[in-house]
């Protein structure tokens, strides 16, 4: 926090661009596993066995794909939020003011309040506390950090809790495999992990046949594999490579280099979660099969107060009944540790979105001050409309968390992931496609929506009446389907208009990426303007001032105060916020040289290079041996 001019919008929202390798890879992974991992995915596996993890090792390849295709363009670009590289690319304000929305809606359904709901459910089995009375603690405790400290404090964090969430989950890990026998003992036990309580001639409660398969059937099972292939990696594209919790971390790398070689550790840690999370549930499941594997709705409700199912608290349960208790204290606190990286990181990116790409278009003079304080109260804000959202998230998708955030991510994802790869990779794309595409897709994806939140999945053992679209077209199949009728309309609506002029693809696609910087985007003219902390909305280089030098010689008496006369509370309460440098640096306000444009950071040493591309293909070999040992 002290090194990483937080006081400056660069210093805030990008780390000051320092970060090596390792903090970039922790914090990837640990963004990415936040509590609703640990809950989710060994709910998953309690309740239909190993195929979640699918998702985690489609992860694997897609982390390699940010890194190696999709960052040399966003350096290139020099940009530091994804809807800001849309409006660079396609030009207009439509696409961005549209994107930065949609994101919000993405993190407030999908992140937030389910990394929240995971949270509070594990301290809701722990400590027998009120699932709000939880929740609201632990916003509080991690708006503070994310307020005060900007993507640096986060990033530090990350890494710190990394570790620990590596530390606890593997002791558990060791405890449960020990507990019933080995994987031989899980493979063989699953099976009669049986509720006593079911109902003789239904099949509600028995575990699934193919529990051991990531690759199932593709007409009637829960996740068909075509699906898995396909239909999950748009999302999964969407996720690492476009998203902006994850390419602002490693937008803030120091240079490409590093930026690799973080997503490199993260493909590596993204091999554990089967053997960390999803067998661990399978385990539960089989010593607490009553509980776990509930199978009548009125028990449900009382075991967990979820009808759906209880197959989320198979984790907390594995945690309260298996560990000693100083070790239970650990992974108390690896739990809240996943859950507070995981927020943290998701507010400093929703609030860097609503403060660079919503409130600038409103206020395109603002002071940078205006911009800090607009961030931080923005957090305030996202953390209230989430807890308002917890309630649906406990309805949805069977009682199966894990399986809830992918549904919803298969329904508005998937046009946004094919406008960035057509975006990056076809220079013909053009605004008016992009534009269409999306809009044509996300309505698509929001009807769908709405009817799955309408007719919910029945109860097992009741009749299914819901209309066809929802009951035997699978999600996966659904982002599929998405995904192509988005394509179609991106490529046919840019065939039809105008080609894009050359400004909006010199060094904005992978084939354009080494073009020379056009002059005027050389650096942030140092205009008597900007010595005023002014943003210019016209200013085409960066979209805000994130030259060092309008921030130290902003003496714009707007944004200082006198010092002298401030009470020390005042002081202590600047502080806190990252606001106390401006005072300093009004007073000796020296004009500096403006921060070149990140040109540089795309070359790399020889050596490096090889070294990474050697490991990103054990990586991929890695990842494929996985794959075909466990379909």
């Amino acid at each position: 926090m002290w090194k990483t001019q937080r006081s400056t919008v660069k210093g805030y929202f990008l780390a000051g661009g320092q970060m090596v390798w390792w903090p970039v890879g922790a914090s990837l992974f640990a963004s990415n596993v936040g509590s609703g991992h640990f809950i989710g995915l060994a709910g998953s596996g309690a309740a239909s066995g190993i195929a979640a993890t699918a998702y985690e090792w489609n992860g694997m390849f897609c982390v390699l794909v940010l890194a190696w295709l999709f960052l040399p363009i966003y350096i290139a670009a020099g940009v530091t939020t994804m809807p800001e590289y849309l409006r660079k690319r396609f030009g207009g304000k439509r696409i961005q003011m549209f994107l930065a929305i949609l994101y919000l809606f993405i993190y407030i359904f999908t992140k937030i309040s389910v990394d929240m709901y995971a949270g509070a459910l594990f301290i809701q089995q722990a400590l027998h506390w009120d699932l709000y009375i939880a929740v609201a603690g632990l916003l509080a405790i991690t708006a503070v950090y994310t307020v005060a400290g900007g993507l640096a404090a986060v990033i530090y964090t990350d890494a710190l809790q990394t570790l620990i969430m590596l530390i606890g989950a593997v002791t558990l890990m060791v405890f449960s495999f020990v507990e019933v026998g080995g994987l031989e003992g899980l493979q063989t036990k699953y099976f009669d992990a049986i509720p006593s309580t079911r109902k003789e001639n239904s099949s509600c409660g028995l575990p699934r046949e193919d529990a051991f398969h990531i690759f199932r059937d593709p007409i009637n099972s829960d996740l068909p594999w075509p699906g898995v292939l396909v239909g999950m990696t748009i999302p999964s594209l969407w996720y690492w490579c476009t998203d902006q919790v994850i390419v602002q971390r490693s937008l803030a790398a120091k240079n490409l280099s590093h930026a690799k070689g973080g997503s490199l550790m993260t493909s590596y840690l993204k091999i554990l979660p089967l053997f960390m999370m999803v067998m661990p549930g399978m385990i539960s499941r089989i010593l607490f099969p009553d509980l776990v594997a509930c199978a009548d709705v009125e028990i449900c409700r009382k075991i967990c107060g979820n009808p759906s199912g209880c197959s989320d608290i198979a984790y907390p349960k594995l945690v309260i009944e298996l560990l000693p208790v100083g070790l239970r204290g650990l992974m108390m606190a690896v739990m809240i540790a996943a859950l507070m990286s995981s927020l943290t990181s998701i507010f400093n990116s929703a609030s860097t979105i609503f403060t660079m790409d919503l409130w600038k278009h409103f206020r395109p003079r603002c002071s940078e001050w205006e911009l800090m304080i607009v961030g931080r109260v923005f957090v305030l804000l996202l953390t209230v409309v989430s807890i308002l959202w917890i309630p649906l998230v406990q309805a949805g998708q069977g009682g199966q968390l894990f399986i809830y955030i992918q549904s919803i991510s298969s329904y508005l994802q998937p046009p946004v992931a094919m406008v960035f790869i057509l975006g990056c990779f076809w220079k013909r794309a053009n605004e008016k496609g992009a534009f269409w595409g999306l809009v044509i897709g996300l309505l698509l994806g929001i009807i769908r929506l709405v009817l799955d939140f309408i007719y919910p999945e029945p109860q097992c053992g009741e009749t299914d009446v819901r209309p066809g679209v929802v009951k035997y077209m699978h999600y996966l199949y659904f982002s599929m389907v998405l995904a192509a009728i988005s394509t179609l309309t991106v490529l046919v609506v840019s065939m039809l208009t105008e080609p894009p002029s050359e400004e909006m693809i010199s060094r904005l696609t992978w084939f354009t990426r080494g073009d020379l910087p056009v002059k005027k985007d050389l650096a942030v003219s140092p205009s008597p303007d900007a010595a005023k902390g002014v943003c210019e909305a016209e200013r085409p280089a960066l979209q805000i001032d994130i030259s060092i030098a309008s921030e130290n010689s902003s003496n714009d008496n707007k944004c200082t105060t006198d010092t002298k006369g401030n009470s020390k509370l005042m002081t202590t309460f600047l502080w806190l916020c990252g606001m106390e440098r401006k005072q300093e640096n009004a007073e000796n306000a020296a004009p500096t040289k403006p921060e070149p444009l990140p040109v540089a950071s795309l070359e790399e040493k020889p050596l490096v290079k090889h070294v990474l591309n050697i490991n990103l293909l054990l990586s991929v070999c890695a990842g494929l041996f996985l794959w075909a040992y466990f379909a």
